[in-house]
């Protein structure tokens, strides 16, 4: 190679390192810290609520400007999840406003029955002509109907009373059940010393129903006056010695003699122990309870006081037919009328007095027959009031009702005379 020759490549090979050298001299790239645009974009890749290492600490860097450092009350994130859980709200429909308030009222029940002078029943009448009073304060009536209800009717046969009056009611059992629709429902009592329930309650119409009330046919109590005093108190005396030692004397009582029996009528164990197998019936039905009796009362466990608390709660009403030596004419308007001073045992006008039934005086067997179907008919043919008392349900205090007809003079209006509150009749 000749000098010129190498004289110019040395000068090209000097050339090049003079123009790579700011190159060379610069420092390694090293990445600059994170500009606060470029942060936007780790919502989408770290998981929301996930708590931040100590290693991530470490690596903020340290020389942000306040300006770009996230703020302490900034608010969360519109898709952080929460623990309050919250039933969806009511949804009111269209033209419905606010709120519904229920508060509990008594809804009272009043059938009434209306006669005229000559004791026939008065159709016709209107809500209009009815006033219902409460406790002496006049209720608006908030239902009336003239419909007839089907009847549940807890009938019950006194078998205390006499032998001939007893063959009376036997022979009149057989009309019973003329006297009712196909819809009521009849259960049979009886009492004696005791009451006892021949049959529960079952088709008015029915097969059984016939069958029960044939057994409940019984011959009734001999009414023979005994021997308290005399030669015959004691009984027979064959040579100084007692036959029969059931008329002997007492041990240690001296003389001997006869003691006349306590007579015994528990007439009001007898209704409260109907009464509670009546109030186990539906509502919707007229709960009916018909006695045939002569209206004799002695020797009950339960007081008069009671029985009538019970049947007021339970909205039963008492009906009956008297017969024996209560059903003689008078004997049964004097009990109804309460004249002082007057000796007399029979409780019965005072159970359909209270209770808002009837009471009807029969002697004959054909008369029996007869009150059957007055008494149904007088039933069916009731006028049906209904208010709402807000009177608290819970109390347990007595309430009276008064009811008359408005324009009418000389109407005998016949309505229970009051009630005590119960939790069955509560609606909203």
């Amino acid at each position: 190679m000749t000098q010129g020759a190498l004289a110019i490549t040395l000068f090209l090979f000097l050339l090049g390192a003079v123009q790579q050298q700011p190159q060379q001299s610069q420092a390694p790239s090293v990445p600059d810290a994170p500009s606060p645009s470029g942060l936007s974009g780790l919502n989408k890749q770290v998981t929301p609520g996930s708590g931040t290492t100590a290693d991530s600490k470490q690596d903020t860097p340290q020389n942000q400007p306040p300006a770009q450092q996230p703020s302490a009350q900034q608010p969360a994130p519109q898709s952080q999840p929460d623990n309050f859980q919250q039933e969806a709200p009511e949804q009111k429909g269209p033209g419905e406003k606010g709120f519904t308030i229920v508060q509990n009222v008594n809804f009272i029940d009043v059938p009434v029955t209306v006669r005229d002078k000559k004791g026939n029943l008065v159709p016709g009448l209107t809500w209009r002509q009815f006033r219902i009073y409460e406790d002496g304060q006049r209720q608006r009536i908030a239902f009336f109907t003239v419909d007839p209800y089907p009847l549940s009717v807890a009938f019950v046969i006194d078998q205390s009373l006499p032998s001939d009056i007893m063959k009376k009611v036997n022979q009149s059992l057989t009309a019973l059940q003329g006297a009712f629709a196909p819809a009521d429902t009849v259960a049979v009592f009886t009492y004696n010393t005791t009451p006892e329930m021949m049959s529960d309650f079952t088709a008015s119409q029915g097969p059984r129903l016939q069958a029960v009330l044939s057994k409940s046919q019984k011959s009734g109590r001999d009414m023979g006056m005994p021997i308290t005093s005399g030669p015959l108190a004691t009984g027979m005396v064959i040579n100084g010695q007692v036959p029969d030692p059931n008329v002997a004397a007492q041990r240690g009582g001296g003389v001997g003699f006869l003691t006349a029996p306590k007579d015994t009528h528990p007439l009001n164990d007898a209704i409260l122990y109907a009464a509670k197998a009546l109030a186990k019936q539906p509502r919707g039905r007229r709960r009916i309870l018909y006695v045939i009796s002569d209206g004799k009362e002695s020797g009950s466990k339960a007081s008069l006081k009671e029985v009538v608390r019970y049947l007021l709660t339970n909205n039963i009403s008492v009906y009956g037919t008297l017969v024996g030596d209560s059903a003689t004419w008078g004997i049964g308007y004097l009990d109804k009328i309460h004249l002082p001073l007057l000796p007399t045992d029979n409780v019965l006008p005072k159970y359909t007095l209270q209770t808002g039934g009837s009471l009807d005086a029969e002697l004959s067997e054909n008369g029996i027959q007869t009150s059957f179907s007055k008494i149904t008919e007088s039933v069916r043919t009731q006028y049906t009031l209904g208010y709402y008392s807000h009177s608290p349900a819970i109390s347990g205090k007595h309430h009276t009702i008064d009811v008359h007809v408005e324009g009418i003079p000389g109407l005998d209006v016949t309505a229970k005379e009051g009630y005590y509150p119960s939790m069955a009749d509560v609606a909203p």
